[in-house]
């Protein structure tokens, strides 16, 4: 079956052929990004889940091609941009540092900081749902916390709870706190006043309310503020480690890699940070698909 040519082709070979004009380089890196999106754009058309896992793979495969290839083809100084070979080498040669770094950031400091404001901020949603003095009382002035800056925290918590890892916990602490607490406490007000009323005509107490009904039906706004927290946790950890930490941990060894100007292990890290990150997210989502079946959001 023929395929009519968008005038958004027309557009991208006019584009890569004044390019061409140009630079012979540019105009190589320009027709293999187009290449890749009309293979993307026929790909995203197709049904079935291997189109919608190709797609995005395809997408990151040319980004890393296009950037080993400016770096190679344009002669980038390193210093300036490493290429992804060369941080690939440098990640390969480096797997006991950034273990150990890996290890003190995202375990020990985001992970653990995590479970603790998570935890908190569905108790303390539960609280501010049973009693009208905190629920106009707290959420004005967790608005106003959560909009402090992680800048001005993190010394704070440094002063307060040391160099080690406890102060980086207490920093994620304050970061995943009101995004989980702001949604959790939107879902227990999700149920209708109808499915209230029919709990209370089965004589059901507040407990059983909460557990049966509105719980179950919070828990795709809870796992909305899980899923943002999991991003804030990694980045307040690292950045907290700017201000202070011991020899070992992502961030330190980014601020100590700059002074070194070793942009290969900057990259690295940041290549771990993100895989880690990705990996918090997909489990947390995982788990959401898991457990809220039931809801349409998950339904196909």
């Amino acid at each position: 079956m023929s395929r009519a040519i968008s005038p958004g082709w027309w557009l991208a070979a006019l584009l890569t052929a004044g390019a061409a004009l140009l630079d012979l380089r540019l105009a190589a890196l320009m027709a293999l990004w187009f290449g890749a999106w009309f293979l993307n754009a026929c790909l995203a058309e197709g049904r079935g889940s291997l189109p919608r896992w190709l797609v995005p793979a395809i997408f990151g495969l040319t980004l890393l091609v296009l950037w080993e290839l400016a770096v190679r083809l344009f002669a980038v100084s390193p210093v300036i941009l490493p290429a992804p070979s060369v941080i690939a080498a440098r990640i390969g040669a480096s797997l006991p540092t950034l273990w150990a770094d890996f290890v003190q950031t995202a375990l020990k400091g985001a992970l653990t900081g995590y479970i603790i404001g998570c935890g908190a901020a569905v108790a303390t949603a539960i609280g501010i749902d049973r009693s009208p003095f905190l629920q106009k009382g707290l959420l004005p002035v967790g608005n106003f916390v959560a909009a402090l800056p992680i800048v001005g925290i993190a010394p704070i918590m440094v002063m307060w709870f040391g160099f080690d890892w406890q102060s980086k916990a207490a920093v994620v602490v304050v970061m995943v706190f009101f995004p989980v607490l702001v949604n959790m406490v939107a879902g227990l007000k999700a149920t209708e006043p109808m499915q209230r009323d029919l709990m209370a005509t089965y004589n059901a107490s507040y407990w059983q309310t909460l557990w049966k009904l509105r719980f179950p039906a919070a828990l795709p706004f809870l796992f909305n503020g899980l899923k943002i927290a999991t991003t804030l946790a990694l980045i307040g950890a690292i950045v907290a480690e700017f201000f202070g930490s011991p020899i070992v941990g992502m961030g330190f060894r980014i601020n100590a890699s700059i002074g070194q100007l070793s942009l290969d292990m900057i990259w690295a890290e940041i290549a771990v940070a993100a895989v880690a990150g990705s990996a918090f997210y997909g489990l947390v989502a995982l788990i959401e698909k898991r457990v809220t079946f039931w809801h349409p959001s998950q339904r196909r």
